[in-house]
């Protein structure tokens, strides 16, 4: 059973406008998921601008040797990584939103 104090309560009805606390708990959680979910679009956007291509298009040119840059260099292990947790959170909270709807 969740607890909150009062005031908790009754600050997060003012701040989501809502009637009761199970709706305003519904509502941050919507509105949290959708904030994280459009960070992780920007920053995939970017990696999809900066090198051209999809995540899974980079991995196969990786594989291939065709990127224009060596793919054991820093910039490219590292990009790789992050676009690599982007995606996958990005898949995890879209799965979560699905369930949460």
């Amino acid at each position: 059973m969740l607890m909150l104090s009062p005031k908790m309560g009754e600050f997060l009805i003012k701040v989501t406008q809502t009637p009761d606390l199970d709706s305003a708990l519904r509502q941050l959680f919507h509105e949290y998921l959708e904030l994280k979910l459009q960070k992780l679009e920007e920053e995939v956007k970017k990696f999809e601008a900066k090198w051209n291509v999809s995540f899974n298009e980079f991995i196969k040119k990786g594989k291939e040797g065709l990127l224009s840059k060596d793919i054991y260099s820093y910039e490219v292990e590292k990009d790789f990584w992050d676009w690599e947790r982007a995606e996958t959170l990005r898949k995890y909270y879209k799965e979560l939103k699905e369930k949460w709807i």
